[in-house]
C-alpha cells in the first residue's frame, strides 16, 4: 500500500511539472484586410523543416483589421511561423503563375525573405515557459 500511495504522488507530481512547462502562444494578426475566409497559422521548431513540415497549426475566422490566434501547451523552446489570409477559404495559399502569393501573408519577427520565403534563422523566436504574446502585420 505504501509503495502504491509513493507511485501516485510520483506520477501526480510529474504530471503538475509537465503541465507548468506547457506556454501559450498567443498571435495577433494586423492588416486583415476583410472579414472573408480564416487566418491559417504552420508553426515550425527547426529550420530543417521549415516550410516543409509544421508541428503544428491553428486558425481563426478572420476579423477585418486584427485577428487573433493562440496555440496553448508547448514546450518552451525555438519556434517560427508563417500564416496566411486564406480569403477565398480553399484551403490553400494561391499564387500566381510564377509562383508568388496572391493571398496576404506573414512570418513571425515580420521576417522577409530576398526571392522567396525568409529562413527560419530569420523567422526563428524563443517562446518562453511562461508564454509569449507576438504581432505581426499582412503583406499585401
Amino acid at each position: 500500500m505504501h509503495h502504491l500511495l509513493a507511485i501516485a504522488f510520483c506520477s501526480a507530481a510529474l504530471l503538475t511539472a509537465s503541465l507548468a512547462g506547457a506556454a501559450d502562444l498567443t498571435i495577433r494578426i494586423d492588416d486583415v484586410r476583410s472579414d472573408d475566409g480564416t487566418v491559417m497559422l504552420a508553426l515550425y521548431n527547426s529550420a530543417g523543416g521549415f516550410l516543409k513540415h509544421a508541428m503544428g497549426s491553428a486558425d481563426a475566422k478572420a476579423a477585418k483589421g486584427s485577428t487573433t490566434i493562440v496555440v496553448k501547451d508547448l514546450p518552451a523552446g525555438p519556434y517560427a511561423f508563417a500564416i496566411y489570409h486564406d480569403a477565398n477559404g480553399n484551403g490553400k495559399m494561391d499564387a500566381n503563375m510564377m509562383g508568388m502569393p496572391t493571398e496576404d501573408y506573414a512570418f513571425s519577427n515580420n521576417a522577409l525573405g530576398k526571392m522567396g520565403p525568409p529562413k527560419f534563422d530569420d523567422a526563428m523566436f524563443t517562446l518562453p515557459a511562461t508564454g509569449l504574446n507576438a504581432t505581426v502585420s499582412l503583406k499585401h
